[in-house]
């Protein structure tokens, strides 16, 4: 349910309101724009009078929400939601570019594509430390010493770092990681996404290959709930019946997802193609559906990379998409300005 209130609502009045909404047992999203006020109710709203609360002066229009997600819905928070770390920033027109290994394997690879993806424009590095494979016998990654040599290159570039947590028994490793990514995997572990909703650090949550899109803001729900509203969304492909490609990638998800969520979505090329020729142009038709950033798998050697070599790109090969992407961006701006 979100109330809409009138233009220039009594602070004493709209503080009465809210203390008698709390009352009841309800929690209260308040998205303040520049024309209107909006107070989204969360939790059992059949006990809320609408006819009570609609005559109440300073309300303009009660209206409930059909849709199961309420927080990450954007009736609730009309204008996009921008999430900053570092000096990066994603959502309401700023776009990130995440680039790195798909695993940290040693000092010297991760050092060297951070300072390269670095000097092509990447905004923050990726790399995993604790890597969830299909087969037990695949490199795992480094674990927690993934995670120091990421915080030894984020010192050395002044990067921040996004790294993938697989469960919650690791939680308190992350506590000087930047961005908590939540793989395609675990994008239904709750209690692992009830554990983050605790926290305050940006979460980026990847969408189940096999999910629709609400079951993935269901997904990003469960994290706000808990009252992180720090949810940054990533398309990474989902199975279909196509083999040429590792997923297929869903450009269709990122209108549809900036239509029903004021979340940001970016798009992982990389896992959704699995293929590094296809990375370049799948990112730039992410760019041009309106993605708020691109997170690359770059690697220093592709082919002897210890995880998903063939779909990384070179950090000569990320220069150039970054350039690709930057001329994309600019011309869409004087597109729009036409």
């Amino acid at each position: 349910m979100i109330i809409i209130l009138k233009p220039n609502p009594a602070p004493k009045q709209l503080e009465s309101l809210k203390e008698w909404i709390k009352k009841m047992g309800l929690d209260i999203h308040v998205s303040a724009g520049a024309h209107s006020t909006i107070l989204g109710l969360v939790g059992d709203t059949s006990v809320v009078d609408i006819d009570l609360i609609s005559a109440m002066e300073i309300v303009e229009k009660v209206q409930r929400i059909q849709e199961p997600y309420k927080a990450a819905n954007r009736k609730f928070h009309p204008n996009d939601t921008i999430i900053q770390f570092g000096n990066v920033k994603i959502g309401g027109g700023h776009f990130a570019m995440i680039a790195g290994p798909c695993s940290v394997e040693s000092r010297a690879q991760i050092m060297e594509v951070a300072e390269k993806v670095q000097q092509a424009g990447a905004g923050a590095l990726r790399g995993g430390a604790f890597k969830p494979r299909t087969s037990p016998y695949a490199f795992q990654g480094l674990e927690a010493d993934g995670i120091r040599l990421l915080l030894d290159a984020k010192k050395q570039t002044g990067l921040p770092i996004v790294t993938e947590i697989m469960d919650l028994s690791q939680l308190h490793l992350f506590d000087e990681v930047d961005v908590i990514q939540v793989g395609a995997r675990n994008m239904q572990n709750f209690l692992l996404l009830k554990e983050l909703g605790k926290t305050k650090k940006p979460i980026l949550l990847k969408r189940g290959f096999s999910n629709t899109i609400q079951e993935f803001l269901m997904s990003a729900e469960y994290i706000m709930s808990g009252g992180n509203p720090n949810v940054i969304l990533c398309e990474r492909g989902i199975r279909t019946i196509e083999t040429a490609t590792r997923n297929t990638l869903d450009l269709s998800a990122i209108p549809v997802v900036k239509e029903l969520s004021h979340l940001p979505i970016i798009v992982d090329p990389s896992h959704a193609t699995g293929h590094a020729k296809y990375v370049k142009p799948m990112s730039l038709a992410a760019v041009v559906s309106g993605a708020d950033g691109l997170m690359i798998e770059v690697h220093n050697d592709p082919p002897c990379a210890l995880c998903d070599g063939q779909q990384s790109i070179t950090p000569e090969a990320f220069a150039q998409l970054a350039k690709g992407v930057e001329i994309m961006r600019e011309s869409m701006a004087k597109e729009q300005a036409i």
